[in-house]
């Protein structure tokens, strides 16, 4: 496989539970056992789109039982002979190779992944500011030469950039380092949201300048936090900004 691969740095490692779990998309050559009508292959493949069953392959690092898998888009671009071309958007943790077996079995002959590309990782899309091996490696004998650090801006971005696609709760200065010390997120703390926040899904907390404070499971969603004045918002579950950042302007049990 080739393609777009999210790397974190350093404390940016805490985030990496949000990246696996974000939506992928890829290109892929998938290799059928049979001459199959294009106009078969096409209908196939759309009714692959939806919920979808798998069972992890056998040569793979999770636990083989079944499970579900949201396919968003299931596009046929072209096929050449027993060669067809498709591209695909998906939730995290679904695997191709698996689709293109399923896929073989609805239409009989038998499938297989013969090439695959990932051309979106979460927020990264192919094209936009991802860079190759080369560049990095390039750019960084570069840094040691010189020690600019706006060379390592081309190849090293916030980690706020890879949460682009989480929900947020954004949240006052007084509130930021109780959260920095694990407390959960309370409604008077919450100064604004984004919608799509639903209760036991992940969502990313926020100050006002746009820093990642912490990511945590809330606990109602976008309309019940709107309405609220008391009560606990969200669990904080994993603190993302050193404590100390912000002032401490909290007491003990209090956001």
């Amino acid at each position: 496989m080739t393609g777009v691969l999210p790397i974190t740095l350093e404390e940016s490692r805490k985030i990496v539970q949000a990246l696996l779990h974000s939506g992928k998309e890829y290109i892929c050559v998938m290799k059928l056992h049979g001459e199959v009508a294009e106009k078969h292959v096409k209908t196939v493949l759309k009714e692959f789109e939806d919920i979808i069953y798998q069972r992890p392959p056998v040569r793979a690092s999770v636990k083989r039982q079944l499970r579900t898998r949201r396919i968003y888009y299931l596009d046929f671009l072209e096929i050449d002979r027993r060669n067809v071309l498709f591209r695909v958007g998906c939730e995290g943790g679904t695997y191709i190779r698996k689709l293109c077996y399923d896929v073989g079995e609805v239409l009989g002959c038998g499938a297989h992944m013969q090439e695959l590309r990932r051309t979106r990782g979460g927020p990264f899309v192919e094209g936009g500011d991802i860079v190759t091996l080369h560049d990095v490696a390039y750019w960084f004998m570069e840094w040691q030469q010189q020690k600019d650090e706006s060379i390592l801006r081309k190849f090293i971005q916030p980690m706020e950039n890879a949460l682009a696609l989480v929900p947020k709760i954004y949240i006052r200065d007084s509130a930021v380092d109780a959260v920095c010390h694990g407390a959960s997120l309370t409604a008077p703390g919450v100064l604004s949201l984004e919608t799509g926040i639903n209760r036991g899904l992940m969502a990313a907390i926020f100050t006002l300048k746009a820093e990642a404070v912490a990511l945590a499971r809330p606990v109602v969603s976008t309309k019940d936090i709107m309405d609220m004045e008391h009560g606990v918002v969200a669990e904080t579950k994993r603190v993302l900004m050193p404590r100390g950042t912000y002032p401490k302007c909290w007491k003990s049990g209090e956001i």
